[in-house]
């Protein structure tokens, strides 16, 4: 059975953090490299990057629209919202491991094939 897709923005409680675009899809590089999944593989335990969606009233570390880069495993299953015509999947992350941020998308996305 597959997952619900919710429709509007989701709005978290407390200091809880959501995510969007986070790197674990296969992805294709701009010269055409295909990169696949590395997820539930051993060479995909690495932190990775991903996109602050919405965080609760109280969290004070991170904003909305930074890039940050969570320490593996530290984040839940997606759930799939439609908003303004766009799909997207949309996880919680564990602020406290939460490693570090940036305001721009890292150019090197690539960092968890290291």
């Amino acid at each position: 059975m597959g997952l619900e897709t919710i429709q509007g923005k989701l709005r978290p409680i407390r200091d809880h953090v959501l995510v969007s675009d986070l790197e674990d899809e296969a992805i294709t590089l701009k010269s055409g490299i295909f990169i696949p999944s590395r997820d539930a593989k051993t060479s995909g335990i690495k932190p990775r990057w991903a996109k602050v969606y919405a965080i609760g009233p109280d969290q004070t570390d991170v904003k909305v629209g930074e890039w940050i880069y969570v320490d593996h495993g530290r984040w839940t299953r997606g759930v799939k919202i439609q908003e303004e015509g766009k799909e997207m999947t949309i996880r919680r992350v564990d602020g406290k491991d939460i490693l570090i941020s940036t305001d721009h998308k890292p150019d090197d996305v690539l960092l968890q094939y290291d």
